[in-house]
């Protein structure tokens, strides 16, 4: 029986087409339903990702590095939001079609929006490590060390893939449940973060 949801390797596809896309155009995307969640939380990730790198460039101004933090910030929290999202949208479609893990079933460590989650980001450090094995700048031996990493990285998501495919099946045969995993993030909150709820009130 076809799973009611994109298979592991369509979701991997279209995180890696949208990595190639994103890096000539404005990172965007038309999808909605499950797969609409799983290119929010890609595009979080993807924008996090090149903020991250311009904050250990050792050229740019302390200003800059201060607006880079709270991007990151506002994107971590957004990236974290967007892994319950996808983990929301898929508990309320177990709901809708009556799909119960009996009481007695095993939980998994991860739920399917961290797995894409890692995934997402795999996508990101494939993508950026084949720059590296194509770079006509760097060294013979620059490039076949990234070579070889991204022969590692091409096993590592073989096996996320296929591991998210096994999980996904799983949940849908109601052999284990899905219970989304709050990140209860507390640095953003200004009630929960004692550096903001400490500060004294402005005159």
């Amino acid at each position: 029986m076809p799973l009611p949801h994109p298979p592991g390797t369509a979701i991997d596809s279209r995180l890696a087409d949208l990595v190639a896309r994103w890096h000539e155009i404005e990172p965007a995307h038309t999808e909605t339903d499950l797969m609409g969640r799983v290119c929010d939380l890609h595009r979080f990730n993807f924008l996090l990702w090149h903020e991250e790198d311009i904050a250990r460039s050792p050229d740019v101004t302390d200003e800059r590095i201060a607006a880079v933090k709270r991007a990151i910030d506002r994107y971590n929290q957004a990236r974290n939001d967007a892994i319950e999202q996808v983990d929301d949208w898929l508990v309320a479609d177990l709901a809708a079609r009556g799909i119960v893990a009996p009481a007695r079933a095993p939980a998994a460590t991860e739920t399917p929006g961290a797995a894409i989650d890692r995934l997402s980001i795999l996508e990101l450090r494939r993508y950026h490590m084949r720059e590296q094995v194509d770079r006509r700048d760097a060294t013979a031996e620059h490039r076949k060390k990234a070579a070889d990493r991204l022969v590692i990285l091409d096993m590592q998501r073989d096996h996320l893939v296929a591991a998210l495919d096994r999980l996904l099946v799983e949940i849908y045969a109601a052999e284990r449940p899905l219970r989304v995993f709050r990140q209860m993030k507390m640095y953003n909150d200004p009630a929960m973060n004692p550096y903001l709820y400490r500060r004294p009130a402005a005159a």
